[in-house]
Parts: C-alpha cells; structure tokens; sequence
C-alpha cells in the first residue's frame, strides 16, 4: 500500500490562531477567507492528511502547499488576497471625498426620485453636478470601498422607549423567566402567548426537483395562492411544549374562545398560570380584556413592553416552529395547510420540545438600559 506523503506543518504564534479563529466565527467572513483560515488552524495538527483536508474543504492539494508557504512569509494575513496590479486611482483626494459626501446625501435631497444609491447613480450624479467631468461606475464602486460606505445596503431596528415603564414591564416579564421552577412547584405555570398571522397558503405551480448527489432540491418559483391563515400558539416554559390553534382572523372575536379553551385545559392542573403575551390590538382590546375579568383570580397578565416582542419567548417558539414545519412547504389548499399545523404542533413536541435557555436577567436588563440611557 502506498504510504501517504506526510503534511507540511507549519507552527502558529498564539496571536495568529487567534486571529484565524476570529476570521472563522465571524460570519461576515468571506468564504474563500474562511476556507483558507480553516487550512492553516488544520495544518498544524500533526494528525492531519492533505489529501483529505484537500478534499474536505475543495482545494487543491498543490494550493495548500502555496498557503502554507505565504503563511511562512506573510503570517496569518496570508489568508487575504494579495494587492493587484493594474492602473493605479488617479482620482484626485477632494474629489474622492465630494463622491463619499454624495453617497451619504439622502437623494431626495438633491430632487431624485430613486430611494436610494448605487454605484451607477452615483457616477451619472458626480458627474451631472460637474463633481468630476467622467467616472466609470466601477471606479466609484472602488472608492466606497475604500471609505467602507455600503449605499446598497440596509437593515430595519426597532428600538423600545427606556423609561420606567419599560423597566417596569420588563421586570415583570424577566421575574417570570427567573422562577419559572419555584413557580412550578406551587402549582403555577408561565405560558408565552404568541400569534403568526396572514399565513400564506402557497401552491408550486411544479412539483419540487428533489436532491441528488452534487445538486440541491429546487423549488419552483411560482406558486398558486390559497388564502391565509393565522396560526396561535402557548408555550409551556417549563417543560418547552407547545400548544397550537388555527384562526380564521386574527382578532378578538376569535381570540377569546381560544383563550376559553386554553384555560380550560390547563387550569385544572394548575392554581394560576402567568399569561405572557405583546401589546396587539387584539390583546389589548375592550372584549378581550373584558373577557379576562372572569379569570383575573387564575391568570396574571402580563404584557411586554411596545417594541420589545423580543422579549416574549413565544417568539422563540414560532421561528424554531416555522424553520422545521412551514420552510419550503407546499399546500394544495386553504384546509390543507390547517391540517398540516394541526398534525406538526403534536408532531413538535414529540421530537423537539425542551426549554429555552433564557439567560437574561433583570440585573442584564438594568445595566444594558443604563448604558443605552444617555
């Protein structure tokens, strides 16, 4: 049997496996950077085969000897690209910094219409306002990534008020999170409340191409409407179990039988049970509130603060639900869908149910308020 050629080792200072192993947890790594960190970590284990790492990461064998080798001259900064040649940036500093100013200007400003920029508005811009008499695109495209400016790009937030009613509410919410055993020994439960409305239930117009070795499942694009659902769900805290219910609207009218139901299922196991729940219109409305003055000696309410969801475990819930039950599904109806969450929630808490570690406390919550209160 031939013997296998043994790897070329190479030996890391602390500070550069710190800094691959950055690169590898950071998920805004370029792939091929990580793919290259990964290389070097692996290499100085004196276990590892090239041929397999080779393999294992789909490289060459040959351009793992040359990484190894720019890691000798280079150290860990080997895993990025070297400069390129080419013409140099002849575009003079004031220019440069007149076209970084224009891609922070909102374009409204200067009477467009467009909502945002992209490196080809900016260059027709720079040059109708006599910034520069020509620029291509990709040279404006080059001096914002100079100056780290990302025009194309964008995110929501949603940031709550901090004042001493979100302190207070969440206080509330938190102390729940804390005693959910001491609470359970009492005979309490904490049950998270939490809605997924206007559930589309979609129909591929084709029916999906399944994996095969060296090509995903595909899916086709379009697909057929079959109206909407709105799926309800509590989760028991202490033992991570789900309940679901399917609404035909999400308002207070069918809310409170829900809440009937609920009640009268879990009650008699219980003394009391913490009902924690957003501030929705239809948590929050007359009937609804009207309807919990029949429980108010059983259910303690309580409410997470306006633009603070997050807070609410159900939301935890619906997204580890959704990831496994409702991603890359395909109805052929309305009834079809309801059917499928009827059959899935049961189906959940057989094969994934356990509790949420939650480890944010009120003591987190307070110093995080400080540091964001001004």
């Amino acid at each position: 049997m031939m013997r296998r050629k043994p790897p070329h080792l190479i030996q890391l200072t602390q500070q550069d496996r710190q800094e691959l192993e950055r690169l590898v947890r950071n998920g805004r790594t370029e792939q091929r950077v990580a793919r290259r960190a990964r290389v070097l970590l692996a290499m100085e284990d004196t276990a590892t085969v090239v041929a397999e790492l080779a393999q294992r990461v789909e490289m060459e064998r040959s351009a793992i000897w040359s990484l190894c080798r720019r890691y000798e001259a280079r150290g860990w900064q080997a895993v990025f690209d070297a400069p390129r040649g080419g013409r140099p940036l002849v575009i003079p500093a004031l220019e440069r910094v007149q076209i970084e100013q224009l891609a922070c200007c909102e374009p409204s400003g200067l009477g467009l219409e467009i909502t945002h920029w992209s490196s080809r508005s900016l260059a027709q811009v720079a040059v109708e306002r006599k910034i520069i008499p020509h620029v291509a695109f990709s040279t404006v495209a080059l001096i914002l990534q100079r100056a780290d400016l990302q025009p194309h790009r964008y995110r929501y937030w949603k940031t709550p008020t901090l004042n001493a009613a979100f302190v207070k509410q969440a206080a509330q919410v938190l102390w729940c999170y804390e005693h959910v055993e001491p609470l359970r020994a009492r005979k309490e439960w904490i049950i998270c409340f939490d809605e997924k409305p206007n559930l589309q239930a979609l129909e591929r117009r084709c029916p999906k191409h399944p994996m095969q070795p060296g090509q995903i499942e595909r899916q086709e694009f379009e697909y057929l409407r079959h109206g909407t659902v709105n799926f309800a769900c509590a989760l028991l805290l202490h033992n991570g179990h789900m309940r679901g219910w399917c609404l035909d609207k999400n308002d207070s009218a069918h809310l409170c039988p829900l809440l009937e139901e609920m009640f009268d299922e879990f009650l008699p196991q219980v003394k009391k049970i913490h009902l924690i729940w957003d501030g929705g219109p239809s948590h929050t409305s007359h009937t609804t509130q009207a309807f919990l003055k029949k429980y108010r000696r059983q259910v303690r309410v309580v409410r997470t603060p306006p633009h603070a969801s997050w807070l609410n475990q159900g939301e935890l819930l619906l997204r580890a639900f959704s990831e496994r039950y409702l991603q890359r599904g395909d109805w052929r109806s309305r009834s079809h869908l309801i059917d499928h969450l009827e059959a899935a929630w049961p189906e959940y808490n057989d094969r994934f149910a356990h509790p949420f570690t939650w480890s944010w406390t009120r003591r987190n919550m307070r110093q995080w308020v400080a540091r964001q209160t001004p």
